[in-house]
């Protein structure tokens, strides 16, 4: 798709634009709090990641698959630039790359059940995409620095899952919101 398409898409949707600074800020946060551990099983990176997966499925929810996959592609070159300056260039690079596969792939479960259950589609997108964030990142950012990396990736993926759970009520309350505001 060309890349004016994308812009296009930015200028006729103002909230894709805040989307897009909502995915950068998360990425950016995630990525500096890395750098600090809990303990052997975790950074306080975990905790600000999921949030992506919400503004992913939000923005495909209200506008659609190329408005989030627009979110997506911008938040992802945005996160790494300002990632690479709040961390190493190994951070960055593992952060991008995961990002932008996890989402990818995050976008094309929740369109699959976009229309069930109101809980089915953000929970098997944002668990599935979880998974694939978490591999991805532990093993190119901690692989050689003398981590247990399992050890770190179980640690991580929990708190995921767990961020995953409870971002099903901002997802829940801003889509019925939604629906009602459309009724008046």
């Amino acid at each position: 798709m060309p890349v004016r398409h994308y812009f296009s898409l930015i200028r006729s949707q103002p909230g894709i634009l805040h989307a897009i600074f909502a995915m950068m800020a998360a990425v950016a946060v995630s990525n500096y709090l890395v750098q600090y551990q809990i303990n052997d099983w975790l950074t306080w990176g975990a905790f600000p990641y999921p949030v992506c997966f919400l503004i992913t499925e939000l923005t495909n929810r209200n506008f659609g698959t190329q408005a989030a996959k627009t979110v997506v592609y911008f938040g992802f070159v945005l996160g790494v630039i300002v990632s690479s300056f709040l961390n190493i260039p190994k951070i960055a690079l593992a952060s991008g790359t995961a990002f932008l596969v996890a989402q990818l792939f995050d976008i094309a479960i929740f369109n699959r059940y976009k229309y069930a259950a109101w809980w089915l589609g953000p929970m098997a997108a944002s668990s599935a995409a979880s998974v694939i964030d978490t591999i991805v990142f532990t093993t190119i950012a901690f692989w050689g620095e003398g981590m247990l990396i399992l050890t770190f990736a179980i640690g991580d993926f929990s708190i995921k899952m767990l961020i995953d759970v409870l971002m099903l009520v901002p997802f829940r309350l801003y889509t019925v919101r939604k629906v009602i505001n459309s009724r008046i």
